[in-house]
């Protein structure tokens, strides 16, 4: 069982992500935006953090590489789920020290698989 963080603004999503996580076992939290999700990490040090890249004030991209550059969280597996497709969004989340990236919608064995993988199967 891992604790995961949800990042993303998108009610819909956030319920969609946490319902099937939840299935799997795992304990999940939730931030609407970067800024707070930043804070919320630094605090709580989730096992994952499944991150959404268009949202408002800091977005997804700016978000992850704050966490890759942190001591403190630079541990923790970021996941970028977005519905941005491109392979050079991929890319650049993967720059920002992303370790993984799912298009949504996400299938839940993606999802799972990808946290069990990252997380060492808690």
């Amino acid at each position: 069982m891992a604790r995961v963080m949800i990042v993303d603004d998108s009610p819909t999503d956030v319920l969609m992500m946490k319902s099937i996580l939840e299935t799997g076992g795992h304990v999940v939290m939730a931030a609407t935006d970067g800024a707070e999700a930043i804070e919320r990490i630094k605090q709580a040090k989730p096992d994952c953090v499944l991150m959404d890249v268009v949202m408002p004030g800091i977005n997804g991209f700016a978000a992850t590489r704050t966490l890759a550059r942190d001591a403190a969280t630079a541990h923790i597996p970021v996941i970028v789920v977005s519905s941005k497709s491109a392979e050079s969004d991929r890319l650049w989340a993967m720059r920002q020290g992303a370790r993984e990236y799912l298009v949504k919608p996400v299938e839940a064995s993606a999802l799972l698989g990808k946290v069990a993988e990252l997380t060492g199967g808690r």
